[in-house]
């Protein structure tokens, strides 16, 4: 999959309410990559984990915390409110999301977790000034909640996509019926995570198609 622009984002920074202060609350790819996000060891695995789990629908954003071997610890979804594309708003969703699912790490000098998210959106691959937005409140939700910040991944038609790394795949897409949680590998034997309605459940590792 192709990895490109769809528009550049201002950097002035105004009023807290206008436009301009909107875009300077967000990140560019260039921005991103050079924030030393760490890589996903295994980005389909988890990608597919949380369409299972959550069956995300457009507009539907995906947070998970992993532990230090990349197991899913906690996730929690929610739609995003039809309001302009600002950081600062997607900052404090996710940050109250990630409160009811996991305790925060703050009193630890270094983290030791991650958070990742999961964005489903209509369009193609290429960064938008929405994913830049998203990208800046996953950034500080994660220094407010202890937890490092991880990979900013979007779900659209044609595949997924962790933005900033070049790496994705075709399936699951944003059409893709969701697995079943009963299918999880026998091999593979994870703790249940919590996650927003308190519900435990595997994460499911689906093959590659």
């Amino acid at each position: 999959m192709t990895f490109g622009f769809a528009s550049s984002a201002a950097t002035s920074i105004s009023t807290p309410a206008d436009p301009a202060s909107r875009l300077a609350r967000m990140l560019e790819p260039a921005e991103w990559a050079a924030a030393g996000i760490p890589l996903l060891r295994n980005p389909r695995e988890v990608v597919s984990g949380l369409h299972t789990r959550h069956r995300p629908t457009p507009t539907t954003a995906v947070v998970a915390v992993l532990d230090h071997e990349d197991r899913l610890a906690a996730s929690a979804s929610f739609t995003r409110r039809a309001v302009p594309a600002d950081g600062w708003e997607f900052r404090n969703a996710l940050l109250a999301h990630l409160r009811r699912v996991i305790p925060h790490d703050l009193r630890r000098r270094t983290p030791v977790r991650t958070a990742v998210l999961l964005y489903c959106r209509d369009g193609d691959e290429r960064w938008t000034e929405e994913d830049g937005a998203w990208m800046w409140g996953l950034r500080d939700a994660c220094t407010l909640h202890g937890l490092r910040c991880g990979a900013y991944i979007t779900l659209t038609r044609g595949g997924w996509q962790v933005l900033g790394e070049g790496r994705g795949g075709r399936r699951p897409h944003l059409a893709s019926p969701p697995g079943d949680l009963a299918d999880a590998s026998a091999d593979e034997i994870l703790p249940a995570p919590r996650t927003a309605s308190g519900a435990a459940e595997p994460l499911r590792r689906t093959a590659a198609r």
